[in-house]
């Protein structure tokens, strides 16, 4: 009997032991994470490769779009009862400041955010900056010979009927850019540059494009976008006026996401120097001074540019935002 009991309570004993033992091998769930981003491929390709090297634990998606599809997309969650998205990452800033008034943004200080060099921060931690947008004259070089030095460069006649602004509907760095060169030189020189036939092209990747082949002399075109580009052998020149367009790209969590561990981790990684150093190294400017940028090819350090920046009022453009769309697109039109 006592053999028996002995017996009995080994194999309940082994039982146990291979229970805990499956248990153990059971593989973790991954954390999820979806990204809403405006940045191209080019970039945050190469955020989603460094940070799941980093974060095997966490299954990364993104979308990526222009900051006023990504917008209408959200709006359509919004009123179906949920945002598919974790984060939002893009460079229209009024967009974010209106939805930290809807109470949608999480607020985060992520421990990197005291680093931040920018014209631009948030001190309630709804949205923090992660790049600095520059953006220049694009221009192309068969059919400009000398670099433009001004804004007012874009009036000569060597831009007739040969330069364009992307879509402000469609570019939230183009209707930024709008809206600061409305603001410093006035509706006045947007009625001088339609004057002289600048066109209004469609996105902001488009318009660089456009550039390069020819079918266009120039353009108002994002560091990035532009840079890489002429990396690749395209025969672009790429110059910065005196008075800069310098946009902040916000990031932000969405209150509401069930992933809120995983969306601090993608701020704190995007913020971190390696994030920064990613960044820099896609051609555009980082948000830490300390972060080696590639002024090779022009750049220039964030310092410098915020104060080159055009100054420029957020809070203000978040109200008059469609109304600088509408009055654009009535001028490019004609009418």
């Amino acid at each position: 009997m006592k053999k028996a009991m002995m017996f009995a309570a080994a194999a309940l004993s082994a039982l146990l032991a291979f229970g805990c033992s499956s248990q153990k091998e059971e593989p973790q769930q991954k954390k999820k994470l979806m990204v809403y981003t405006s940045m191209k491929e080019v970039l945050i390709g190469k955020v989603r490769d460094q940070f799941t090297a980093a974060h095997p634990d966490v299954e990364f998606d993104y979308y990526s779009a222009g900051a006023g599809k990504l917008m209408a997309k959200i709006a359509a969650e919004r009123q179906s009862g949920r945002i598919a998205c974790d984060v939002l990452w893009t460079s229209e800033v009024p967009d974010f400041i209106a939805l930290k008034g809807d109470g949608v943004l999480l607020p985060y200080h992520s421990p990197e955010a005291e680093k931040v060099v920018s014209p631009l921060k948030d001190p309630d931690g709804y949205f923090t900056p992660a790049r600095l947008g520059t953006l220049g004259i694009v221009y192309n070089t068969n059919k400009i010979k000398t670099p433009p030095s001004s804004w007012q460069d874009l009036l000569k006649p060597e831009y007739k009927d040969g330069f364009a602004i992307a879509n402000p509907a469609l570019s939230g760095t183009s209707m930024v850019s709008l809206a600061m060169l409305v603001e410093n030189l006035g509706w006045e020189y947007i009625e001088a540059l339609k004057a002289n036939g600048t066109k209004m092209g469609q996105g902001a990747g488009q318009v660089v494009d456009d550039t390069a082949s020819g079918d266009i002399a120039a353009c108002i075109g994002v560091d990035y976008i532009t840079l890489d580009k002429i990396v690749k052998g395209a025969t672009l020149g790429f110059a910065y006026p005196p008075e800069m367009l310098v946009i902040p790209s916000p990031v932000a969590i969405i209150k509401d996401t069930q992933n809120a561990d995983a969306a601090k981790m993608f701020v704190d990684f995007l913020l971190s120097d390696k994030g920064q150093e990613i960044i820099a190294g896609s051609y555009t400017l980082p948000i830490k001074e300390s972060i080696p940028v590639k002024s090779e090819l022009g750049l220039v350090h964030p310092e410098e540019a915020t104060a080159r920046a055009f100054p420029f009022d957020y809070q203000n453009l978040a109200v008059e935002k469609q109304s600088i769309i509408d009055r654009f697109t009535a001028i490019m039109n004609g009418k």
